[in-house]
């Protein structure tokens, strides 16, 4: 198989994205996070910031009540009048990760991309979940806020991604069947959870993938 795509679907504090980032790193391959939205708002020619305000979350909760509006893969042309609105500007991400999917190995950090690309033969798709308190205390290293005010941030936060996760696909953000591999940080590490995926993915393709390939120096 010519490239692999990893998607990392991840709760807050989990790590997901530390391991999303050693993983790339130790692959030798491109890592995207927030950059699939600045790659997307570059080619639509919308304003990043409003990108930035529907990333992973409804900014109108009450959306979810008339059913979720699971992405088909439609993009709106510029003149349409819905063309800026939350679900086009969905659509114009997924519409990104694609194009990266289909151009290059690389590691995708959530934005449903594991449900975008749950077609593609060439996509791994992980889960990374852990115990509350792993959690807590993994995002107290990086936030100034008390643990009450922490635990709450993480129940929003995961609230947020999971309600946006439904509308957009019609299934539940911690449903572990809509994954491949699902790996609980709190037990394994970060690092242990490198190695579950490039064994996984050994195993799963059968040929040799990035995750073996000899590497060039610098130059070569």
């Amino acid at each position: 198989m010519e490239n692999v795509v990893i998607t990392i679907a991840r709760q807050y504090g989990s790590g997901g994205k530390t391991i999303g980032k050693m993983l790339a790193e130790d692959l030798g391959i491109p890592f995207y996070d927030r950059e699939v939205l600045q790659m997307a708002s570059e080619d639509s020619g919308i304003h990043m910031r409003l990108f930035g305000a529907a990333d992973e979350k409804l900014k109108r909760p009450g959306k979810l009540i008339g059913g979720p509006r699971v992405y088909q893969g439609k993009v709106l042309e510029p003149e349409d009048k819905d063309f800026i609105s939350d679900d086009n500007l969905f659509n114009l991400t997924a519409q990104t990760i694609k194009k990266l999917a289909e151009t290059q190995s690389c590691v995708i950090i959530g934005r449903c991309a594991d449900f975008v690309l749950k077609d593609y033969p060439n996509v791994v798709s992980v889960f990374v979940h852990a115990p509350e308190e792993f959690c807590l205390e993994q995002a107290m290293e990086r936030n100034s806020m008390t643990p009450k005010e922490m635990k709450k941030f993480i129940e929003r936060t995961d609230k947020y991604r999971g309600d946006f996760y439904k509308y957009y696909t019609g299934h539940e953000w911690q449903d572990l069947r809509n994954y491949d591999l699902c790996l609980n940080s709190g037990k394994l590490g970060f690092e242990k959870c490198v190695e579950e995926i490039k064994a996984y993915m050994k195993i799963r393709f059968s040929e040799e993938t990035n995750a073996d390939a000899p590497r060039q120096a610098d130059g070569e």
